[in-house]
């Protein structure tokens, strides 16, 4: 019999799906590094003296523990042993992880967002309503337990607020979470999809999801979205920047829940207090976890901690794929959800 693959587990043990870890368990031989090796520099200490020997995946199946080690960077994955071909991690952004430096080593590295799209999708529903309607203004005024600042609220946040019906919804990233998103705001809200994407939909999967329209530059979504949601990795560099939000239509309202360092957060206050942005919702913040504090402040910012994707049914979904994950690549031949996979095939054709 062939010795069964091995497999590098970081973070504490599996909580929920323990039929699926028997299974994974049976399949392959797995090894643990303890919370003090997971340490950056004891971690890159052990994988330099081979501690682990030849593993051929790393699997990560929780966002709270298995990161202690911070960026997997140019300094940190050439030291991963040549054998090493996939990386699944839970979370469904991947900033902290480099993936071209995967791809360079010929490693697939898979996320989670699968898992998360629904809670994802849920928050953002929140916050469009949150938007349209002046939530942050009402909620506000009323924990102010001030009754001029009730009065303000009751009387004056209704005089712009607007039911999302009808209104267009502009997404930027149209991937699993930000086609979630569309699904759920057509049906919930009638809103009218528009997307901005690298890569448009199908004729049927823009049919599902009300018609959408689809945009081939971000100026024109931005110029014709009456809402716009940031759906998109962080691709190295901020996108939303005062430029971009002069490209909004006036009255227009802004989500965020990507990365808050897509945002040029001062830029936002600019055509908030300028009212050309009329309302904003933001689950994620430039400097986590530390909030703008003037965005904090502002009675239409709705602002979250960064809990979008935060339920135990996304924390169910992201161990089970970051398993399924594996499985697939060494089982099946093909992983579920490879972010970098293109660039390892423009790669394989030079």
């Amino acid at each position: 019999m062939a010795p069964k693959l091995r497999i590098l587990h970081i973070g504490d043990n599996i909580k929920y799906n323990h039929d699926v870890y028997a299974r994974f368990s049976s399949e392959f031989e797995i090894i643990q590094p303890s919370a003090e090796e997971r340490q950056r520099e004891e971690f890159m200490r052990a994988l330099k003296e081979r501690r682990w020997g030849d593993f051929h995946a790393i699997f990560r199946p929780f966002w709270n523990t298995g990161g202690e080690m911070g960026r997997w960077d140019a300094e940190l994955i050439p030291l991963l042993p040549k054998t090493v071909k996939i990386m699944a991690s839970a979370g469904a952004g991947y900033d902290w992880a480099d993936v071209d430096v995967f791809a360079q080593h010929g490693i697939i590295y898979c996320n989670g967002a699968a898992a998360s799209s629904e809670s994802v999708a849920d928050m953002t529903i929140f916050l469009i309503l949150s938007v349209f309607r002046h939530l942050a203004w009402s909620h506000q005024a009323a924990h102010s337990t001030n009754p001029q600042a009730f009065a303000d609220a009751h009387k004056n946040s209704p005089l712009t607020a607007r039911n999302p019906r009808n209104h267009v919804l502009g997404i930027i990233g149209l991937g699993q979470i930000g086609y979630t998103i569309a699904q759920k705001a057509h049906a919930a809200f009638g809103m009218r999809i528009a997307y901005h994407d690298l890569i448009r939909k199908s004729s049927d999967q823009e049919a599902r999801i009300g018609g959408a329209t689809y945009h081939d530059s971000l100026e024109s979504l931005l110029a014709n979205a009456d809402c716009v949601v940031v759906a998109t990795p962080f691709a190295g560099k901020t996108l939303l920047t005062l430029e971009r939000f002069r490209q909004f239509k006036k009255g227009a309202r802004f989500i965020n829940i990507a990365r808050g360092s897509l945002v040029d957060e001062d830029a936002l206050l600019q055509v908030l207090d300028e009212g050309h942005i009329v309302a904003a919702g933001l689950d994620v913040h430039a400097n986590e976890p530390y909030v703008h504090p003037r965005l904090a402040r502002h009675p239409r910012v709705m602002a979250m901690s960064h809990n979008a994707g935060g339920t135990v049914d996304t924390h169910i979904g992201f161990e089970r794929l970051a398993m399924e994950n594996i499985e697939g690549f060494f089982l099946n031949g093909k992983a579920l959800t490879p972010v970098n996979a293109h660039l390892l095939k423009s790669r394989s054709s030079l």
